[in-house]
């Protein structure tokens, strides 16, 4: 693999001058970053599996501790931000992430529950139209939520679990092989199920023909977007899948087990027919509080809320929304493709150990802000002396170190920093 921006320079000093240039370096001060015990910082590469913490969160959450404190139950109504509709405080900046209209998302739950609420909703098989297809190296929980989906309908994943595999055995899928799959199985396929972003390879989906493929052949369309919320420039209501959903603790910053996110299409908002597992805070908030016997579910994403939401855990993640507001989805991407095509220039340049290989697309488009490198040999004992010397990345079964610079908070510098720990080990 040839480097994608060969006019960048080797030496420390032009990244300096990069995160000099940088309109959003100011962000990294926003930050809490994790030391090492003399008190540098460490190289934080690990967002794509938990993000930093807002300095903000701590006054976001203890202003709710405060208010439960001083008003028990009436904070319901009374807190400064009041609980009952805290929720819809975040669904504007939600939207504008994941490129969504309003009433399209909802932040709730964790990951996997959201997917599993989403599939009773969506994977509806007959015996004609069964089949679910996903990618072989799926995040394990996408892989177990649908395999047991598969097998509560009283199908066999055997015969109704399509796992997408390139032809060539490397990781990353072509998109003219995926829509090859799509048409070959045709009317068989009652649900095409991706990663936004494939969490070992770190593959960016090309979703909005994958969805248009998908509906042609009449099945249903979802995506897992826990690699992509935060990461890429997403624009899910113009691409039109049916459904979504992300967790908020990696690239959204919301906290170890933060709330997760679904995204469902407009167009089946006020389709009351589709069947659902309901829950009182999906109900109409009109006549909530009367406590109907009758289950009237809200128009769009709002109709899939069971329970009322963690004021707690909405706090932090409102904390790291409003970051997102103010640095804007479109310029954040902009910075993430510079630094990651800058990390990727920098490992073909300085790093000429043949036992690394980059396995993500070097193509931007396919592609968030993870390299994975792939180690051929002694790759753990790679990952160990990368931890030892201050680098927190992360390691994947059974031959990975995934990299993330995640350009609200990784700078050019720690790009440069990395590849010279890197060559060293």
């Amino acid at each position: 693999m040839s480097p994608t921006t060969p006019q960048h320079r080797s030496d420390r000093a032009y990244a300096q001058e990069l995160d000099a240039s940088d309109p959003l370096a100011h962000f990294r001060g926003r930050f809490h970053i994790p030391k090492m015990p003399d008190g540098r910082d460490h190289l934080y590469f690990c967002g794509n599996s938990l993000g930093l913490q807002p300095k903000s969160v701590r006054a976001f959450v203890e202003q709710e501790l405060s208010d439960w404190e001083r008003l028990g139950v009436e904070g319901h109504i009374h807190a400064r931000n009041p609980w009952l509709p805290y929720h819809e405080f975040l669904t504007e900046a939600m939207a504008h992430v994941v490129g969504a209209q309003p009433n399209e998302v909802v932040t709730m739950n964790s990951l996997t529950v959201n997917l599993h609420l989403l599939l009773v909703s969506f994977y509806r098989p007959t015996a004609q139209r069964h089949k679910i297809i996903i990618e072989a190296d799926a995040f394990p929980s996408d892989r177990y939520a649908v395999i047991s989906q598969i097998q509560y309908h009283g199908f066999d994943p055997a015969t109704s679990l399509i796992e997408l595999r390139s032809k060539s055995g490397h990781p990353v899928i072509p998109t003219a092989e995926i829509l090859e799959v799509i048409a070959r199985e045709g009317d068989s396929v009652a649900l095409v199920m991706l990663g936004g972003v494939n969490y070992y390879s770190g593959q960016a989906f090309e979703m909005a023909k994958i969805t248009a493929a998908g509906h042609a052949a009449g099945a249903k369309v979802g995506f897992d977007l826990a690699h992509g919320a935060g990461n890429l420039r997403l624009q899910l209501h113009d691409w039109g899948p049916d459904f979504a959903c992300w967790c908020g603790y990696k690239y959204l910053n919301s906290g170890p087990g933060g709330l997760s996110g679904i995204f469902v299409h407009e167009r089946h908002a006020t389709d009351y027919s589709i069947p659902r597992f309901a829950g009182w805070w999906g109900h109409n908030k009109a006549n909530r509080f009367k406590m109907p016997p009758y289950f009237e579910p809200l128009p769009g994403a709002e109709g899939w809320q069971l329970s009322n939401p963690p004021i707690l855990a909405l706090a932090a993640l409102r904390a790291s929304l409003e970051i997102f507001e103010e640095a804007g989805m479109e310029a954040l991407r902009r910075k993430s493709e510079q630094l990651t095509g800058y990390l990727e220039w920098l490992l073909h340049s300085k790093n000429n150990n043949d036992n690394i290989r980059i396995i993500t697309p070097s193509d931007p488009a396919q592609r968030g802000c993870q390299l994975s490198l792939q180690t051929l040999s002694n790759g753990r004992a790679i990952f160990d002396r990368l931890t030892a010397a201050g680098v927190i990345a992360d390691w994947r079964e059974p031959d990975v170190i995934r990299i993330a610079p995640v350009p609200l908070y990784n700078r050019f510098v720690d790009a440069w920093d990395f590849v010279e720990v890197l060559t060293q080990v």
